[in-house]
């Protein structure tokens, strides 16, 4: 019988198309991933990815066995789910994850709060932008920002966002004092172009940096290297930042905390989604853009 931990090195390998991708998220080296591989050839006698100098590529058989890898991994995900649904104790881990700057400027405090009121449960913060699976258990709760959540989860829509145009302090005043200056704009690479209210406010301006990331462009509208538009929550609670003069607020995503279905009823899982609910809705005022 084919070994499991041997099958992920055959799952992953195809899925990321190639030992480098697998290596990485398997957190091992490129030796080790193609050893496992000639391990399970070996067993089965089957050639499963055919070696070529621009890497490894999947066979007819080297598929098949990926996608029996892939519904292993599915019934013991489903498994690990139903299990962790009998858990009726408010202890134990929880992973939660959410955008880094909505942890470093949101949910730090409440996590303080909570691990105060419970502090037999160990929370497990993933920070990241990328969207975790909650399905395959990434994570058991998420924040996430939109407008409708996947059908396939559950939860709360805790509360609506504005978003507004912020410069820095320094250059809101180079404008009030030269209002014949261009507008710096910082640009995000993912943005088709400029919004229509700031085309309309201000029609003199220029791109002075373009980034992907919003870290990224918070560090460069400090640095006075140009204005930008963010979420409410971010611009209105960082003293070295001002709206721009003149741009009404923006639409923005709502934001979600969500679970699996199944895990909607573990105690320590439904104990935080009302605990931060709760929080994050007194502090609606911050996300609309309603702050004094």
């Amino acid at each position: 019988m084919l070994d499991w931990d041997d099958l992920r090195y055959v799952l992953e390998t195809v899925r990321q198309g190639g030992l480098s991708g697998a290596a990485r998220v398997l957190k091992v080296n490129h030796a080790t991933v193609s050893r496992r591989i000639a391990a399970v050839e070996l067993q089965t006698g089957a050639r499963l990815f055919d070696r070529l100098p621009s890497g490894y590529r999947a066979t007819e058989a080297g598929r098949e066995a990926a996608r029996a890898a892939e519904r292993m991994e599915d019934a013991g995900i489903e498994l690990s789910r139903s299990l962790a649904a009998r858990d009726q104790s408010l202890s134990g881990e929880l992973k939660i994850t959410a955008p880094q700057l909505m942890v470093e400027r949101v949910l730090a405090p409440i996590l303080l709060e909570f691990r105060a009121a419970h502090p037999d449960i160990m929370v497990n913060v993933v920070a990241t932008n990328e969207q975790v699976s909650l399905t395959r258990r990434e994570a058991d709760v998420a924040f996430r920002f939109g407008d409708t959540p996947s059908d396939t989860l559950v939860g709360y829509r805790v509360t609506e966002q504005m978003a507004a145009a912020y410069a820095s302090h320094a250059q809101i005043e180079r404008l009030a004092e030269n209002p014949n200056l261009p507008l710096d704009w910082v640009r995000f690479a993912h943005w088709p172009g400029l919004p229509e209210q700031i085309t309309k406010a201000w029609p003199n301006r220029q791109v002075t940096l373009v980034v992907d990331d919003m870290i990224a462009a918070i560090g460069a509208v400090r640095a006075g290297i140009g204005a930008t538009r963010m979420a409410c929550f971010l611009g209105d609670t960082d003293p070295e930042l001002a709206r721009l003069p003149g741009v009404p607020l923006f639409d923005y995503s709502a934001i979600w905390l969500l679970t699996h279905p199944d895990l909607k009823d573990v105690p320590r899982v439904a104990a935080f989604m009302e605990f931060a609910a709760t929080r994050i809705r007194k502090m609606r005022p911050c996300f609309e853009g309603r702050m004094p």
